[in-house]
């Protein structure tokens, strides 16, 4: 078999994988010389903690041990299976923490709850003022700047990918054949297309009504912090954003605490993963109503600064960057993916949102099998 696929951020990306990994041959067509959007412009996390229980917590469980098992093959993913905590400050987040324990899923999310001198013993790093952290032992990251890259030369080694970076695809033409702008026809047996947060164009002509909005965030890098984080770190306010802190004690501490003005206008959390170089990873922001601002504010930058050092127990290193990114999330936000079929032998695969770095294994194993590849 001859797949087409279309889009080279890491959802394009896995969904090549899994066509090589299957014995199938791989055209990947890229508009930019390399993927530049979204897959590389975020933490790099493999998310398991906060997913919703059903289909996204199975969806994301299974894309972890895929991205250990790939991580094992291809080295240059940086691969780590770090784990996670969230920092809690106060007994209303304590609460929230205590509920999340008290989950059926709780053991497979690998939750754990910390006391303060824990979490200094796990993370010697952490040396603020604080309750203690729920710890996920299920969470880990990769490095997102060099992922994709990665995982294209360990392919270009099988001779059975071929990846043209630079041209646009313009038409499908047929059951499964693309045109690029190039004026170049590329014949397979199916197309694939995940164009992340570009809907644009192609997209729109082939989905019309496609169920996806596009979200943007703002994020930095700092200098090397001079010493091991050993584990990501997020504060409790992540609580507020994903699906598997809501209820009643979640809802007592939105009361109890609501965000500073700035979190709560630009829709913030704070995450924050060590890079390989040392570095910082910190954010983020979310924005939904378009068309986007085209600047970077500052004032989120600001709180996050003053969260992270907070936690951290000290100033941050120098920001070294600063940087926006736009993803595309399935407006029904229960949804992990939005897979539809655009033509005989073509599917549109886009909408993972911010858990695309985390489930696109999952997510192009399934379309594989869906497919039958």
């Amino acid at each position: 078999m001859r797949v087409i696929v279309i889009g080279a951020g890491v959802l394009g990306t896995m969904h090549a994988w899994q066509a090589v990994r299957r014995g199938h041959e791989v055209v990947h067509i890229e508009r930019e010389a390399e993927a530049r959007g979204a897959s590389v412009r975020n933490f790099g996390l493999i998310w398991v903690s906060g997913r919703a229980s059903g289909e996204e917590l199975e969806t994301a469980l299974r894309a972890r041990e895929l991205w250990e098992e790939i991580g094992a093959s291809v080295p240059g993913l940086g691969f780590r299976a770090n784990g996670s905590l969230t920092v809690v400050t106060d007994e209303a987040e304590l609460a929230v923490a205590h509920a999340a324990l008290d989950r059926p899923d709780a053991a497979a999310r690998g939750f754990r709850l910390l006391t303060p001198d824990e979490v200094r013993e796990v993370n010697p790093a952490l040396r603020g003022t604080f309750l203690g952290a729920l710890a996920c032992d299920r969470d880990a990251v990769v490095e997102p700047r060099t992922a994709q890259r990665a995982l294209k030369e360990a392919m270009l080694a099988s001779g059975r990918y071929t990846f043209l970076g630079g041209r646009e695809a313009r038409e499908v033409v047929g059951a499964s054949a693309v045109r690029d702008d190039h004026g170049r026809l590329h014949e397979g047996d199916a197309v694939v297309l995940c164009t992340g947060a570009w809907l644009g164009g192609l997209v729109r002509e082939l989905a019309p009504a496609l169920p996806v909005r596009r979200v943007r965030l703002q994020m930095m890098q700092t200098a090397p912090l001079g010493e091991e984080l050993t584990t990501s770190v997020a504060d409790a306010d992540s609580f507020r954003y994903y699906p598997a802190y809501g209820g009643p004690a979640l809802e007592a501490m939105a009361a109890a605490r609501p965000q500073p003005p700035v979190a709560a206008a630009h829709r913030m959390q704070l995450l924050m993963v060590q890079r390989a170089d040392g570095g910082l990873t910190i954010g983020d922001t979310h924005e939904y109503a378009e068309p986007f601002g085209f600047d970077v504010d500052e004032d989120p930058y600001e709180h996050l600064t003053s969260v992270a050092g907070a936690l951290l127990g000290r100033p941050l290193p120098k920001v070294r960057r600063r940087w926006a990114g736009v993803y595309a999330q399935c407006v029904d936000t229960t949804r992990v993916v939005h897979r539809e079929r655009v033509g005989d032998g073509a599917w549109l695969v886009t909408g993972p949102g911010g858990r695309g770095m985390t489930c696109s294994p999952a997510i192009a194993e399934t379309t594989a099998n869906e497919l039958g590849w």
